[in-house]
């Protein structure tokens, strides 16, 4: 009967964030841990153009310091190749790296990269609250407020497009302001959908997407924003989800690090991601804490 019971509370923490009536009532009882934009808010806390430019260089340094791997797109795009080489001349000058010789390249861990560009590493871990799972932690450096610090990963799905079977006892479908739909679960019938739509949508050597999140060897060390836990009374939300959509010119070589897809590529649109940004400096060995719950007034 114990066993029983502590089943049932499991599936009913993962369900309750869907559940209204719940959900109505408990926001009331913690309005402080709401987040309130006004009607025509595109809830912006950096420009696009700041995120756009946060993805280009931790993608960049990440394809750099796994240049060698990256010979059969090179081969496709010489120009491209000419440009990174150029690139990997500049960084790995002191260490006087043989540009004919990859093989030679010290290759660092993606978090090692992450720490290398901008300035900090973070991991997931068990989280500070009794009771929350895994949680996210920055391990190493110092993360400003106003930084891109994480992306939300998963399949993205527009309205009315079909997520009933894979919502079921699911706690990671992010809701946009917009209606779309971000399934972030790296298990079951939601971990098989997006690994189905990514290799749908590879385009011979160049991969639109990061698959490694639903592993634990990530590619992009930012995609973990989906263990991220909502903020309490005693732990204030210290960043807030922002939504992204990747332009056009998103150069097609760093594609294979962003870890969202389409549901339905048939639809012509722009790819929606969802970064976290600090709202507040962020000191080492912290826990991320986000708002669930944004207020449209």
């Amino acid at each position: 009967a114990a066993a029983m019971l502590r089943s049932l509370r499991r599936r009913w923490d993962g369900y309750k964030y869907r559940f209204v009536p719940w959900l109505a009532l408990n926001l009331r009882r913690k309005r402080r841990t709401l987040r309130y934009v006004p009607e025509s808010s595109q809830d912006k806390i950096i420009s696009d153009e700041d995120v756009f430019e946060t993805l280009l260089k931790i993608f960049k340094a990440l394809f750099i310091n796994d240049f060698s791997r990256q010979a059969h797109i090179l081969a496709l795009l010489p120009e491209i190749r000419c440009k990174y080489v150029e690139l990997l001349t500049v960084e790995q000058k002191q260490s006087e790296v043989n540009l004919c010789n990859h093989q030679s390249q010290h290759v660092f861990s993606p978090e090692e990269v992450l720490f290398n560009t901008l300035g900090f590493s973070i991991t997931r871990d068990r989280s500070s609250l009794v009771s929350a799972g895994t949680g996210v932690f920055v391990t190493k450096g110092f993360v400003p407020k106003g930084t891109v610090v994480s992306m939300y990963p998963g399949t993205v799905y527009r309205k009315h497009e079909p997520i009933f079977f894979q919502s079921l006892g699911n706690p990671f479908i992010f809701r946009c302001i917009d209606g779309i739909l971000i399934d972030g679960n790296d298990r079951g019938l939601s971990r098989s959908v997006y690994r189905s739509c990514s290799r749908r949508d590879q385009l011979g050597p160049f991969q639109m997407s990061d698959e490694s999140w639903l592993t634990s060897a990530l590619q992009n060390p930012l995609a973990v924003g989906q263990y991220v836990n909502n903020c309490s009374h005693e732990k204030a939300a210290n960043v807030c989800y922002q939504e992204f959509d990747v332009p056009e010119y998103f150069p097609v070589e760093l594609k294979q690090y962003l870890p969202n897809i389409v549901y339905s590529h048939e639809i012509e649109s722009h790819l929606r991601c969802v970064v976290l940004v600090t709202l507040r400096d962020i000191k080492q060995g912290e826990e991320l804490f986000s708002n669930y719950y944004t207020v449209v007034n």
